[in-house]
């Protein structure tokens, strides 16, 4: 646990910092930072760290280890108050926020140390408490340079008694070790606890957070399997479908014009069943779209089948790199496999150029610009992929990727072709003319413009582009980002 308020009151006694000089920073991690002073009392260290479950400020006689490179918080003190001297170091009421005031020459500056476990943070400010730089940038608290600090008022204690710990322990285990022997101070015993315990309160409040971000995206792959196994129990009555359209063709003799339903007999089960028709389309035009609804759902299944068994993959891979987080002893190793798993999709390195899209299992590539288009021809495609590019206008060159077996559905078709649209010059030129045709069938053109090709076999195709087409497949795109 963090130093409770009654227990910083005791350490800054037992420090004494007034009238010492700062002769040196160090920041060994992103969360701690040890200042090297001298004073009346000789030469201390004083360790301030920010981590959740152990926050705390104490001096230390532990050795403490410089970072690989020079991290931006520590060259700031240094270039600011190296050299500085204390001139008042307290905490503030009983917040758990020490103040203090330094100068440096003719310079004046306070460094507030925030010791709240959700919101620790190390703040250097001039004497008007606008901010020169924080360990933690937060820039919805005004924590940035150039903000202002505000200090919280002095609040009268709490009725709950905070207690100070006496480490027992501590005291009866090490105190002949220690060359003066007798009663070890309160920084001494503090020094010692968090030096043995620090790695295990790191663990536990890294677990926390590990098991936040499994359970939320637990929550949201379940969610998606469970939308995509709804829809394959939809597809699995494809069979009625064309029941229904056998239905219609065998008593179309008993459907009036404009009718709304057929009842008729079912001669399969025997009892009467009723059929929805369109008023609008003749007896044969209602069976034939029972036919192709059946078609479709039929088709549909077996591309649902891929999406539901990378779901059930992704859920597994979940299930591993929690299982991997929790049986983790080291929490810096710990650290690095939730930043793994946390990494923000700008900071995530591409697989590929452009944009990709998966839909009913097949993957759509986008180039958006020249170079994307010249670098996905290079290397991310092969010659029985199809390649889409709207006529007379320039713009980036869309991709299906090829399926052993299987021939492009229309609608993954014009899925790519409003893609291809949406990102030409073409965009707001209505209807659209297209061209289609193998990578196999492009050759490049001599001396022409980086990425252009002259297509051969090709195809036409004419859409309107369709906005709900394009917000579906953004959405679709944005759902395996999360994933």
């Amino acid at each position: 646990m963090s130093l409770n308020c009654n227990e910083i009151n005791v350490v800054l006694s037992e420090l004494n910092l007034e009238g010492s000089f700062i002769q040196d920073v160090v920041q060994p991690g992103y969360d701690t930072v040890a200042l090297y002073t001298y004073g009346k009392d000789g030469a201390r260290t004083i360790l301030i760290c920010t981590s959740q479950n152990s926050c705390r400020i104490h001096e230390t006689r532990r050795k403490i280890v410089k970072n690989d490179k020079p991290l931006r918080f520590m060259e700031c003190l240094k270039a600011r108050i190296k050299g500085a001297r204390i001139d008042s170091c307290r905490q503030i009421g009983l917040q758990r926020i020490v103040q203090i005031e330094l100068s440096h020459g003719a310079e004046r500056f306070v460094l507030y140390v925030r010791l709240w476990s959700n919101a620790a943070n190390v703040i250097l400010c001039d004497e008007n408490n606008v901010v020169v730089d924080s360990l933690y940038r937060r820039p919805a608290k005004g924590e940035v340079t150039g903000g202002l600090f505000t200090v919280p008022e002095e609040k009268p204690s709490e009725n709950r008694v905070w207690q100070v710990r006496t480490f027992d322990d501590v005291q009866a285990e090490y105190s002949s070790r220690f060359p003066e022997g007798g009663t070890l101070s309160f920084n001494q015993k503090i020094d010692i606890w968090y030096g043995e315990h620090a790695e295990t309160l790191s663990r536990e409040a890294l677990l926390v957070q590990a098991e936040k971000w499994y359970s939320s995206s637990k929550a949201r792959m379940e969610s998606a399997l469970e939308r995509l196994l709804k829809k394959q129990n939809d597809f699995s009555q494809a069979e009625q479908l064309r029941h229904q359209g056998d239905l219609i063709l065998s008593n179309i003799h008993l459907i009036a014009p404009e009718a709304k339903f057929l009842e008729c007999d079912d001669y399969e089960t025997g009892q009467t069943v009723r059929i929805l028709l369109n008023p609008e389309k003749t007896a044969n035009e209602n069976a034939a779209a029972y036919y192709e609804n059946y078609k479709k759902a039929v088709s549909g299944s077996d591309s649902l089948l891929h999406d539901i068994e990378l779901s059930k993959k992704q859920l597994e891979k979940l299930e591993a790199q929690y299982a991997e987080i929790r049986n983790e002893k080291n929490p810096v190793r710990i650290e690095q496999l939730l930043r793994r798993n946390s990494t923000p999709k700008q900071q995530k390195k591409k697989k590929h150029p452009g944009l990709d899209y998966t839909v009913n299992g097949w993957f759509i590539l986008v180039g958006r610009d020249a170079n994307e288009n010249d670098e996905l021809l290079r290397h991310y495609v092969r010659g029985s992929d199809l390649w889409l590019h709207v006529r007379d206008f320039p713009g980036g060159y869309v991709f299906i990727k090829n399926r052993p077996g299987k021939t492009v559905p229309l609608e993954i078709l014009l899925d790519a072709a409003n893609l291809a649209v949406y990102y030409s010059k073409a965009r707001n030129a209505g209807k659209t003319d297209l061209y289609y045709t193998y990578v196999k069938y492009l050759r490049r053109a001599k001396n022409g413009p980086k990425g252009l090709v002259l297509p051969t076999h090709e195809k036409n195709l004419c859409i309107t582009p369709d906005k709900k087409r394009l917000e579906r497949l953004d959405e679709l795109r944005q759902e395996a980002e999360l994933q």
